[in-house]
């Protein structure tokens, strides 16, 4: 047995175990305590120093030995001098189920390391979604980590970390598993271009890419689709809590929409004058339109800056895009070339047609047997943030607060968490926490978690590149995450769950 110390006291907040000299003991790791009728599962949340020698004693013998030569021998004793560890209960195993403590380890029992042994009892769920392997501290198990993917991805996944601590690699392999699966559709909304794997490996090397991807970018590689939409397929609404508009600007596009609903904004940009809109609403307005759909006029001809908008192509693009995510495919948006703007007003319609279409499909009650859709995006407070949520709901923030009923969900990634109100956080039933330095975004993540990780604000600092911490509605605990390098998928020639009779999993609910 890997003996790391015994209980010496505490309560159900903290249980206090003294350390076995010469063990070491690392925040967060997870240690067991094993009883006749089954074990406890612990995690450690602090370590201080522990001695039997009064203070004043220690810091004089301190004091005598950095200043003399003093030969205090019975400063050095291991009985008299030791250290504590400060655990959380967090499981209790028995031979019939797994659930939350609600009781104490007995006094002076032993405890020790854990091992892949104790955690045989957890169980692949049927429609898994990969997060990692479960981590101990700085040691990686090797238990890989599942939960109900359907459901974590309809109730909406927040990934937050500081920048630099490995968001990126963790959606790309939370996208590259999720390839191997029929139950879920995917858009990614990519602002960098980094999904795909255009100029090296991604998700297009997986090996159900040519059935299950779809690229679309306004400079497609061979095989690829172009991003273009036409202008008929924009509507009013797609502007909404996206484009900063004033309320007699959007009395003005409503006004032009409902006189021809195909031709609004070409309407827009060649009228001169109206005698119900000023003269200076309809030139801002043709000011933001060319901004944003590169679109103006010269003697009354329309004429693009682009090729991202038309008037002759595009017409079936959201229909498209649509039907791949019905069908259970990724789709990526490859958006690197946008304006931030123009990029959110992107995501936003391909989002509305999705809402649109599942909701529909729900009120014809013939949604039970589709995938579910999840829409992945960036720097998430742009869309979700106070700020903009003030100004009015969008289609993100309607999708956040009603999307689970369509099975329609986020994965929404951030640095600054604090930014999106609290009552979206709180509809993020999953979050997978990475390392996060600044005090009140490590808070604003605390208060809405699934799970009480009060204890946990400084071992999510203190969080290296790919270690997590995944908090979840469906998972009876907050469990400690290593996440494997993209590249290792490549290097090392393997697919995560591709074997699915040879791997073994977590099913934490």
């Amino acid at each position: 047995m890997d003996i790391v110390g015994k209980i010496v006291s505490g309560d159900f907040s903290g249980i206090i175990i003294r350390q076995k000299t010469g063990i070491d003991v690392e925040l967060g790791e997870l240690l067991v305590t094993k009883e006749k009728n089954g074990y406890f599962i612990l995690q450690v949340f602090d370590i201080s120093y522990g001695s039997q020698i009064p203070e004043r004693i220690r810091s004089l013998a301190a004091g005598l030995k950095l200043e003399e030569e003093s030969n205090l021998s019975f400063l050095d004793n291991e009985l008299s001098n030791f250290i504590l560890i400060i655990l959380k209960p967090i499981l209790f195993v028995n031979p019939n189920r797994y659930h939350l403590p609600k009781k104490l380890p007995k006094f002076f029992s032993e405890v020790e390391r854990i091992k892949e042994e104790d955690l045989r009892f957890l169980d692949r769920p049927k429609k898994p979604l990969y997060f990692g392997k479960i981590r101990s501290g700085s040691r990686v198990l090797e238990i890989e980590v599942f939960l109900k993917g359907e459901e974590v991805l309809t109730h909406h996944v927040l990934i937050s970390a500081s920048t630099g601590k490995g968001k990126s690699n963790l959606v790309k392999v939370l996208t590259y598993n999720l390839l191997n699966e029929n139950y879920a559709g995917l858009l990614v909304i990519d602002p960098h271009d980094e999904y795909y794997g255009r100029t090296k490996k991604g998700l297009k090397d997986h090996p159900n890419a040519i059935n299950k991807v779809v690229y679309y970018s306004t400079n497609p590689p061979p095989g690829a689709s172009t991003l273009v939409l036409d202008l008929k397929t924009i509507k009013p609404w797609h502007l909404t809590g996206i484009v900063s508009l004033t309320e007699a600007q959007i009395e003005c596009i409503y006004l032009f929409y409902n006189r021809d609903k195909d031709n609004w904004i070409e309407n827009i940009i060649l009228a001169e004058k109206d005698d119900k809109v000023s003269v200076v609403t309809l030139d801002v307005l043709k000011r933001k339109f060319n901004n944003i759909f590169g679109i103006s006029s010269e003697n009354g001809v329309i004429s693009f800056r682009n090729n991202l908008f038309s008037n002759s192509s595009g017409i079936s693009t959201i229909k498209n895009v649509v039907d791949c995510l019905e069908n259970g495919k990724t789709v990526i948006l490859d958006t690197s070339k946008l304006g931030g703007e123009v990029e959110l007003l992107i995501g936003g319609i391909f989002a509305e047609g999705i809402f649109s279409r599942y909701r529909d499909l729900s009120f014809k009650g013939h949604l039970q047997n589709k995938p579910c859709i999840s829409i992945i995006i960036e720097e998430a407070p742009r869309v979700l943030g106070k700020d903009v949520l003030d100004k009015g709901t969008n289609i993100f923030g309607t999708i956040a607060r009603e999307g689970r009923k369509f099975k329609v969900g986020l994965v929404a990634i951030t640095q600054l968490p604090s930014l999106i109100p609290k009552e979206i956080l709180a509809n993020m039933n999953t979050k997978i926490i990475m390392g996060t330095e600044m005090s009140n975004e490590r808070s604003a993540l605390i208060e809405s978690s699934p799970q009480d990780i009060s204890e946990e604000s400084r071992n999510i600092a203190s969080l290296d590149i790919g270690e997590a911490l995944l908090t979840s509605t469906f998972s009876k605990l907050a469990v400690p995450l290593k996440i494997p390098l993209f590249e290792d998928i490549f290097t090392k020639n393997k697919s995560f769950v591709k074997d699915k009779t040879t791997i073994r999993g977590v099913d934490l609910e």
